[in-house]
Parts: structure tokens; sequence; C-alpha cells
């Protein structure tokens, strides 16, 4: 009977290996999604020519840096078997003190204007750190209380009103609109991020110790690292990010209101996912991500332009995700079992 049960599991593991497909995918499953990308875009494109001019391409690359930004600080979080729904809420707090401060002091330096909003999201990152690390609140609930309670002191802080355009000087407009060798600030702060995230998850400790609390708590707590300051780590992370992204929007859209970016976490959580973030944590990829936010901003941006109707346009964003979802967890339950099976050999 036992070598019968050898026999069947060195059947099972050679199928596995005779199939390079699933193991190719586990590895690069990014190119997968690029591949999908690149067909979309040819789609589009037949429907529609000016899909793929150069103003075109860099209006919808500029409209997505933002998003971007934010799915990158989002990944970390998943890693570590978290979520952060107060995302849309940091960056309308951030964007609404720093609005009215700029409106306020106009000589105010934009760096300087980009560090307050970079410092308010920290201090909320840390807030919902507190929660999860002290209090072993589960994040969903964390960062569900946060979400609301950011929200109000938004509103609080701006008593209803808004700051519009004319009130915010020149020189902090510029940084939403300005560009430098004919691309846009946004893009470069974008890029900028990503290259120090790149090299911080793939070459430094820290980054390492971020996948080891999320592909196994308990090991990691065996290895001497702290769960509890990794937890603090990446919500503060994620904050700062929400806090500079707060003031990129404000400076891009020239308006800050109360209600700025509700619901904007959706998008980043579903941009994470379509990367091949794993919501279990443990597994995720920045190029993965860099990939999953540009789909989101190809079909922000293109189904309007093929004239999908505004009511049909967020289900087939949603079918997108789910199909995404059911291929990767096909793709990750493909894997562990053959790797399983390897090592029953």
């Amino acid at each position: 009977m036992k070598s019968e049960q050898n026999h069947l599991s060195k059947k099972d593991a050679k199928s596995f290996e005779g199939n390079p497909v699933l193991l190719y995918i586990s590895k690069f499953r990014e190119l997968g999604l690029l591949a999908f990308i690149l067909c979309i875009s040819f789609i589009i494109q037949l429907r529609n020519p000016a899909f793929l001019t150069i103003d075109n391409l860099s209006d919808m690359i500029t409209n997505t840096a933002i998003l971007s930004i934010l799915a990158v600080g989002m990944m970390l979080v998943i890693v570590t078997r978290g979520i952060d729904l107060s995302v849309g809420s940091t960056i309308g707090l951030s964007g609404m003190i720093v609005a009215q401060i700029v409106s306020a002091n106009s000589d105010l330096p934009p760096v300087v204007a980009i560090l307050i909003g970079i410092g308010i999201g920290a201090i909320c990152g840390l807030l919902i750190g507190s929660l999860v690390s002290k209090l072993k609140i589960l994040p969903i609930i964390a960062t569900l209380a946060a979400m609301f309670i950011f929200r109000g002191i938004t509103f609080m802080v701006s008593d209803g009103s808004w700051v519009s355009a004319h009130q915010m000087p020149e020189q902090f407009l510029e940084l939403g609109r300005g560009t430098f060798l004919g691309i846009h600030y946004l893009v470069w702060i974008a890029g900028a991020i990503y290259l120090f995230f790149y090299y911080f998850v793939n070459h430094l400790r820290l980054g390492r110790q971020i996948y080891a609390v999320g592909s196994n708590p308990e090991s990691a707590k065996v290895s001497g690292i702290s769960e509890a300051k990794i937890n603090f780590l990446v919500y503060s992370m994620m904050g700062a990010l929400a806090g500079l992204s707060g003031v990129l929007w404000v400076a891009k859209f020239a308006s800050a209101q109360g209600d700025t970016a509700t619901g904007f976490e959706m998008n980043v959580i579903a941009a994470c996912i379509l990367g091949g973030v794993s919501i279990s944590g443990g597994s995720g990829k920045v190029s993965g991500v860099l990939m999953g936010s540009l789909l989101i901003g190809i079909l922000n941006n293109a189904l309007p332009l093929i004239g999908v109707s505004a009511f049909w346009q967020m289900g087939i964003q949603g079918f997108i995700i789910l199909t995404a979802v059911i291929a990767n967890t096909y793709v990750k339950r493909s894997v562990d079992k053959g790797r399983l099976l390897r090592r029953q050999i």
C-alpha cells in the first residue's frame, strides 16, 4: 500500500514538473500580466486610434502615478498579512491640512509642503501600527475605524469648506502639472519611489524580514524578528506614502475637499491583487504591483474612450480583478502541491 502511495506521488510530481507553464507563471506572473496589458491595449487601439497617442499615454501614466505610489506601500502591508482601509482618508486629511497651510503661507517651498504631508501620513500610520502591534486589533478592524476617524477629522479641520485653486500658490500647484525633460513631476516621483522599494525589498535585510513575517510569523519570531516592529514599519511607510499622495493629489487636482479620495483604497488593493500580491501574505513583487497599477490606469482611461457606459465600467473592472484572483489562487495551489509532492518522494 505504501509503495502504491509513493508511486502515485511520483506520478503526480512528474505530471506537475511536466507542465512548465505553471512553473514559469509561478516565477514570472508579471510577464503574463504584461502580455494581458498588451492584448487589451491592442484591442482598445482597434476600437479607438486615439488610445496609443503620445498625449493620451502621457495623461494615463500621469493619472496612474499616485495609484502606483500607494500600491507599493499597500503591497508591504498585505505581504505581512495585513490590510489598510484608511488610505483614502489619510490622503484626504494630509491633503486638506497641507492645502490650508500653503494657502495661508504662499511663500512656503513645495518641498516643505511635501514633508508636512509625509509627516501627517506617517503619524496616521504609526497610530494604526500601534493598534495592530500593541493592542493586537485585527488590521481590517483597526484600519476601518481609522478610516472613519481620519475622515471625520478632515471634515472638522475643513469645517465643511473647500480649498480651491485660486487659494493655493502657483509654485505648489506646479507639483501636480509641472514637467522635467517632458515628463511630469508625478511620474518622476513615482519612479524614484519604485526604485527605492525595489532595492529595499530585494537587497536590504529589513525588506526580507517583512516577507519572513508574512510567510511564517512563528518561524520569524524564532529567528529573532519582531513582528510588532515590522508592523510599525509597514503601516508607517503606508501612511507616509498616503500623506505624500495627499499633497500630490491636491496639487494635481487643484482642490482639497472633505471627501477627497473617498473609496480610493479599493483601487489600491485591486492594483496589488492584480499584480500578484497574495492576500494570505508572504508573496508579492514590486514589478507586479507596477503592472497591476498600470492595468487599473488603462481600464480607467480606455473604457470611456471606447464608449463603455459608466454603469458597466466598475463591473468590468470587478470581473477582471476576480479573474486575476482565481488565476493566482489556481497557480499558487498547483505550485504548492507540486512542491509538497516532491518533498514526499
